[in-house]
């Protein structure tokens, strides 16, 4: 297939690796000149150690040669940047191939997932919002660019559709799973950077093994509770888009959410931490759509809460931790019966 890559950063140039190794035909695209420049000069990937991208890759800054004639696009910018692309692309991609989103993230302005910004942006442009979907998981750039074994799951409307991306994708060590439950997927995907957050301030603190998997377990419930009212379904939540990337996000020295919320926990602050880290922290950009999401469908997401008080109004890590801790006791499951 001719498929061109959207987004030149480490998880955009991790999945051209993937899929040039497949044997497909890859464009790899970014608006930076500078960093078209470098790629195009060294074919070495910035924070990819090690990694190199092959020379039958197309490296470009031309949007409109990017993007026509493919069979697929995949949409690898920055959750920040995602509306941006989507607008500049839309009056060059064919509505007729699908359009995959590998980044995560809730748009805060509009509560929008990045598939629904697309779609707008596709449909704004000529009235057809086209074929979006989302390929979602445990899945860090660093380990995929180098061919360690990673499993994805795929959302799409469509059998067909989820069935044609999992071919392109799928190789012996990158495994992909299909599903309907495309809302469900990318509410999983966002959600979880801001539980990582909360996961590596524990670590700044070095606060221990148990808070961090009380930290893991009811963040997943949080997760579960908004993705459901909002159409997802239980069993994504308990699968690779939920359970499984917040696992590996909350614990994983490759997680700059985890990275991010480390620093915090050590007593830096937002902007601080997301400077050192050096790359876009999706959990900041996430964390407030997450906290409208939760008071606009009425849903109790208490750690999401004390993260945003910590990101934005300068609330210290310990005394988050002390408030979710002294809330008010409570079943940890509501709807059992009792015996007694």
């Amino acid at each position: 297939m001719k498929i061109t890559v959207l987004g030149a950063g480490t998880w955009g140039s991790a999945l051209t690796i993937l899929l040039n190794n497949n044997g497909h035909e890859l464009t790899l695209w970014t608006a930076l000149e500078k960093e078209f420049n470098e790629l195009n000069s060294t074919r070495i990937v910035k924070n990819l150690k090690g990694v190199k991208l092959d020379d039958n890759i197309q490296i470009t800054n031309d949007i409109a040669l990017a993007c026509k004639d493919k069979e697929l696009i995949v949409f690898a910018v920055a959750s920040p940047f995602v509306r941006m692309t989507a607008k500049k692309a839309a009056p060059f991609i064919d509505r007729k191939i699908p359009v995959v989103n590998v980044a995560k993230g809730i748009e805060e302005d509009t509560l929008m997932t990045l598939t629904e910004i697309i779609e707008s942006e596709f449909e704004a442009y000529n009235g057809d919002k086209g074929i979006v979907t989302v390929l979602s998981g445990p899945s860090h750039a660093e380990e995929v660019s180098i061919g360690m074994p990673t499993t994805a799951v795929v959302g799409a409307r469509s059998r067909e559709i989820a069935c044609l991306i999992q071919d392109a994708f799928m190789s012996e060590r990158f495994r992909v799973y299909t599903s309907p439950d495309v809302i469900g997927i990318e509410l999983g995907g966002s959600l979880k950077n801001v539980i990582a957050l909360a996961a590596g301030v524990i670590d700044g603190l070095g606060l221990g093994d148990n808070a961090k998997a009380a930290l893991i377990t009811r963040g997943i419930s949080e997760i579960g509770r908004l993705g459901m009212k909002l159409g997802g379904k239980l069993e994504t939540f308990a699968g690779l888009s939920g359970i499984g990337d917040l696992i590996v996000t909350c614990c994983s020295t490759h997680s700059r959410n985890h990275n991010a919320g480390f620093l915090i926990g050590q007593g830096k602050t937002m902007e601080e931490a997301m400077t050192e880290v050096g790359q876009v922290v999706e959990g900041v950009y996430s964390a407030k759509a997450a906290s409208k999401l939760a008071h606009k469908n009425s849903i109790d997401m208490p750690i999401v809460e004390q993260m945003n008080k910590v990101l934005f109004e300068n609330k210290k890590a310990e005394d988050a931790l002390s408030e979710l801790l002294l809330r008010d006791k409570k079943d940890e499951h509501s709807g059992f019966d009792w015996e007694e």
